[in-house]
């Protein structure tokens, strides 16, 4: 399957793509409020949180509920819509946590949300963030997740936001490690073998994509690593601007 979208819609996208919900020594977001704050602004007043991704949604929707109210928003659960389509039309915004990703993608496809997802990003410019598994279902495909398949989606095609692949949580090789079993690098070069497969970003905990339009840019306190088929991985510093991912017009869904 592959889908086009136009300069005019790709003018509208808004996306905030963080790498984890969670880092080292803070709290649930706590490490990149400022930029869910900045990202959301003051015309956000309420947010509708995709808790697919845990099974224990109603636990799950609480605690994204709790914190985002200290930042300002309200949450509403897409789980607690009798109509989840219809929820995500009429939302301001969304965000999707992180989780399981094989898990979160066969139910966004279940609820037949990835196209009403994609339309309202590209048609109406509805800000979407994601972390970790919802930055995964973000992209191309699912397939540079590190999850394990739990269960089977219908397709690894994700919502198709950008044209280029993530993963997040990128761990650098330990040269110390014991462990006999692949790095993440080989794991993503083992990917890059197979034909027509787009770039990867590499997002280490603590860092995000920020994209308005054609503009990316990384935001937080980590680097990323960028790999594509065929050449030498380049790490991206905080505040790089990575527009030159978007240059393409066409995203293709493997």
């Amino acid at each position: 399957m592959a889908y086009r979208y136009t300069v005019v819609t790709a003018m509208k996208r808004r996306l905030l793509l963080v790498s984890n919900s969670t880092l080292y020594g803070g709290g649930y977001l706590e490490h990149c409020q400022t930029q869910i704050q900045d990202f959301f602004g003051k015309e956000v007043k309420r947010v509708l949180f995709v808790p697919y991704a845990l099974h224990d949604r109603e636990a799950y929707a609480n605690t994204a509920r709790n914190k985002f109210k200290t930042l300002g928003y309200e949450v509403d659960s897409v789980h607690e819509a009798a109509d989840p389509v219809e929820a995500v039309k009429k939302a301001e915004a969304i965000f999707i946590g992180g989780g399981n990703t094989f898990r979160l993608l066969k139910a966004l496809y279940d609820n037949k949300l990835v196209t009403e997802i994609r339309k309202r990003v590209f048609d109406d410019g509805m800000p979407y963030m994601g972390s970790s598994a919802g930055t995964n279902v973000g992209t191309v495909s699912i397939n540079t997740t590190n999850d394990m398949p739990i269960v089977y989606p219908p397709s690894f095609a994700a919502i198709g936001l950008v044209p280029f692949n993530i993963n997040p949580h990128y761990l650098d090789t330990d040269p110390n490690s014991r462990h006999m079993g692949e790095t993440r690098e080989q794991r993503l070069t083992q990917y890059h073998e197979e034909p027509n497969t787009p770039v990867v970003l590499g997002l280490r905990e603590g860092c995000m994509l920020l994209v308005e339009g054609k503009k990316a840019t990384l935001l937080g306190s980590t680097r990323a690593r960028l790999f594509t088929p065929g050449k030498p991985a380049v790490e991206y510093e905080p505040g790089s601007d990575l527009s030159f991912l978007l240059d393409t017009e066409r995203a293709s869904v493997l």
